[in-house]
């Protein structure tokens, strides 16, 4: 395989209310909550990571209160290039990548994207490799997550045989993070959900990948206020930014 470059642009959608988050998302977006204990809402972790990838421009969706977003944005001292886009109507998912597309630097090029509420680490250059060499149209991260109860172990005749905290799921689940080629952006629905129309015709046609995440690689969606706590206990596992 030739050597194909690697994405250097992205777009982080960070439009979303957060209900599930408040009291914290009351006066703020969701990617402007604070991580307890390092002092950085989830979107500079985020941008910090995809710089320390080699993402140099990121285009950020706005909605619910974009003021905020855009003021910390404009006094933080930022690893790299960004630009913000207010969606002054909701477009969905599919239609808020789209929109936040139309404002990337380099549209002739690859490039990455985010769920605005991800906290994570491992290597998007991995992943942009492992897009190429399937020659996808579009390459979505997979993870892992533990289930949040305690599974029960028993054998053929109903027999408990041992109790497991938290085991991982079974299943893959999409991980909110993607790589993407310049044609896919046509693809896309002007308003709407992409995974419901866009993915579904990929994967169909096999232009569509699945990368699953490194073993023992961290990621989080910070979705709730139980996940903010969990997060928070993790730090002393996980380097901050």
């Amino acid at each position: 395989m030739t050597d194909v470059p690697q994405p250097t642009q992205a777009v982080v959608l960070a439009g979303g209310q957060g209900s599930r988050l408040r009291p914290y998302t009351d006066d703020r977006p969701k990617p402007m909550v604070e991580i307890p204990g390092t002092g950085t809402p989830i979107i500079g972790h985020q941008l910090a990571w995809l710089a320390s990838e080699g993402v140099t421009d990121a285009v950020i969706s706005c909605g619910h209160l974009a003021e905020v977003l855009q003021d910390w944005l404009a006094a933080a001292e930022l690893p790299l290039r960004v630009r913000t886009v207010v969606e002054t109507e909701p477009l969905g998912r599919g239609g808020g990548l789209k929109f936040a597309a139309a404002a990337l630097p380099r549209p002739e090029e690859a490039w990455f994207a985010t769920n605005g509420d991800i906290w994570t680490r491992f290597s998007l250059r991995e992943m942009a490799d492992f897009h190429a060499e399937r020659d996808a149209t579009a390459t979505i991260a997979l993870a892992r997550p533990r289930i949040p109860w305690g599974a029960v172990e028993t054998n053929e005749f109903g027999q408990v045989l041992d109790f497991i905290e938290a085991p991982p799921s079974p299943y893959l689940i999409n991980a909110g993070i993607y790589v993407f080629t310049p044609e896919f952006t046509e693809l896309l629905p002007p308003r709407g959900d992409h995974e419901r129309t866009t993915f579904p015709r990929l994967a169909r046609e096999r232009r569509l990948a699945g990368f699953p995440l490194p073993q023992g690689a961290f990621w989080r969606a910070i979705d709730t206020v139980k996940d903010l706590t969990e997060a928070a206990k993790e730090l002393d596992t996980h380097p901050k930014d």
